[in-house]
């Protein structure tokens, strides 16, 4: 999702993001969303250096991250694309189901967030999403 979001925002983002790294593992940043429809574009790495193997641990603490960090900007809506299911390599069920866990969560806690979009441009991904949300 990196790769799209780069191809369709342009460099901007990635040259910003590059300078705020690293990033850890259950830290986000936030930068400039280039030429997308959005204010920024949150960070929330699962991996310490790309294309690294991951687990279904930094798959929860990056989306606690995220979440935390729209609610400090004090953002209405947020979209988030499956954390590690990529060349992380977390399954997509399990991967998913982490991901509610802590949207529930964060939720149950309060936020300014309104509208929580999960990204998907796989099939299987998607479907994980819908089960995980029934």
């Amino acid at each position: 999702m990196a790769g799209a979001i780069k191809r369709v925002g342009g460099q901007t983002i990635e040259k910003e993001a590059v300078q705020r790294a690293p990033i850890d593992i259950g830290e986000a940043v936030a930068t400039t969303a280039g030429r997308l429809p959005a204010r920024y574009v949150i960070h929330a790495p699962t991996m310490m250096r790309p294309a690294m193997s991951t687990d279904l641990t930094s798959v929860e603490k990056a989306t606690v991250a995220a979440l935390d960090l729209a609610k400090e900007l004090r953002l209405s809506s947020i979209a988030i694309p499956g954390m590690g299911t990529g060349v992380g390599g977390v399954p997509v069920q399990e991967a998913t189901r982490t991901m509610i866990g802590a949207i529930k969560r964060q939720l149950s806690e309060g936020t300014t967030l309104k509208r929580i979009v999960l990204m998907s441009i796989d099939e299987s991904l998607t479907e994980a999403f819908e089960f995980a949300l029934q």
